[in-house]
């Protein structure tokens, strides 16, 4: 593969709190900081999400008492799992990764901001209704599709790629440029929905260009 002009890498959720010693620490997350340095330097385009939540956010354990971390509970939009207070807006946390080249992205999507209602997805928030505006800045720019890449594999990178999918987009996913939470075998059940969703896989050594 050799991204053109119809390609755009999605940095998925590459920020402080997701990495170890992190609030919500994806294990293994900063390996994912040197081979998506590799691939924005092969990309000529490229966006960054940051999950970005306010103070009492709802979908944070402190806010339903007697709930712990993981736990799941029913909201108005459908079953919400409950998280460590994570990427709090402006915090030291929510911030990108140290040494992460996000100097290159052309766009930054904050997702998760509604107090209210959670986000995995770039494209969609988590009541899937509610849109972050990725899918018309793509269309209008003339991408057909999108290789993702970030954290974590089971949540954010595969909300992200199936909802490319339905948006109409290609989707492909960099296998050694993401790390999952991986509770109860949900990464394996998150490849296997991308793939029966038509969501491709690659290494991030099987695609060139640019001066990565």
């Amino acid at each position: 593969m050799t991204p053109d002009e119809r390609e755009i890498l999605l940095v998925i959720d590459v920020q402080v709190d997701f990495l170890p010693g992190g609030a919500l620490a994806v294990p293994d997350g900063d390996a994912v900081i040197a081979p998506i340095n590799r691939l924005l330097g092969r990309f000529p385009h490229a966006v960054v999400t940051q999950d970005w939540h306010p103070p009492g956010h709802v979908s944070f354990a402190t806010r339903h008492p007697g709930r712990a971390p993981f736990d799941t509970v029913a909201l108005d939009y459908g079953p919400q799992v409950l998280w460590p207070e994570h990427c709090v807006q402006g915090s030291a946390g929510a911030a990108l990764a140290p040494g992460l080249a996000a100097e290159r992205a052309e766009l930054v999507i904050r997702k998760g901001h509604h107090r209210h209602v959670d986000s995995y997805s770039a494209f969609l928030e988590a009541d899937r209704r509610t849109p972050t505006g990725l899918a018309g800045y793509l269309r209008e720019r003339g991408f057909t599709r999108v290789v993702l890449c970030g954290l974590a594999t089971d949540y954010c990178v595969a909300w992200s790629a199936l909802d490319a999918r339905a948006a109409g987009f290609e989707a492909v996913v960099v296998e050694d440029a993401v790390r999952g939470i991986d509770r109860d075998g949900s990464v394996a059940r998150a490849w296997a929905e991308m793939a029966a969703a038509g969501v491709g896989r690659v290494v991030s050594g099987a695609i060139g260009g640019g001066s990565g």
